[in-house]
C-alpha cells in the first residue's frame, strides 16, 4: 500500500518529513510502546502511535519505518519535525483513535507486523 492511500483512508494530514506520498508500505504497528516497535517492526512500515516525542523518529529510523502516524489529532513539536525532516521518513497526523486507524488499514488490506525472529 502506498503512504497516499494510507492518507485518504485515514483522512491523514502530512505534518513534516518526506513529501513522497508514493512510498510503499508493507505492514503496519500500532504502538505506544517503542521497545513493542522494535520486537514488531520489520522493513517498510507505517507506524501508528500516540507518543510524540523525538524517541518516535529515532526507533523509526533503526527499525527503517517509511511513514509515523499520529493518532488522535496529536502534533509533535518543532524539534521531532526537524528530526522527521533529517531522516525523511513521512510524518501524518489523523484525528482516528489509535483502534480505528489500525482497523482501517488491515480493512484496507494492509498486513500487520509479525513478531521479528532473533
Amino acid at each position: 500500500m502506498k503512504v497516499k492511500e494510507i492518507i485518504e483512508i485515514l483522512n491523514a494530514e502530512i505534518l513534516c518529513g518526506n513529501q513522497d506520498t508514493d512510498i510503499e508500505v508493507n505492514s503496519a504497528c500500532g504502538a505506544d510502546l517503542m521497545s513493542d516497535v522494535l520486537a514488531f517492526v520489520k522493513d517498510a512500515c507505517v507506524l501508528l502511535t500516540g507518543q510524540i516525542n523525538q524517541q518516535v523518529i529515532i526507533t523509526a529510523e533503526m527499525m527503517d519505518v517509511s511513514c509515523i502516524v499520529f493518532v488522535r489529532g496529536k502534533r509533535p513539536n518543532t524539534d521531532v519535525c526537524n528530526l522527521a525532516d533529517e531522516i525523511g521518513t513521512v510524518v501524518l497526523t489523523t484525528e482516528m483513535t489509535m483502534f480505528e486507524a489500525c482497523g482501517r488499514l488491515y480493512a484496507s488490506g494492509l498486513a500487520p507486523t509479525k513478531r521479528v525472529e532473533r
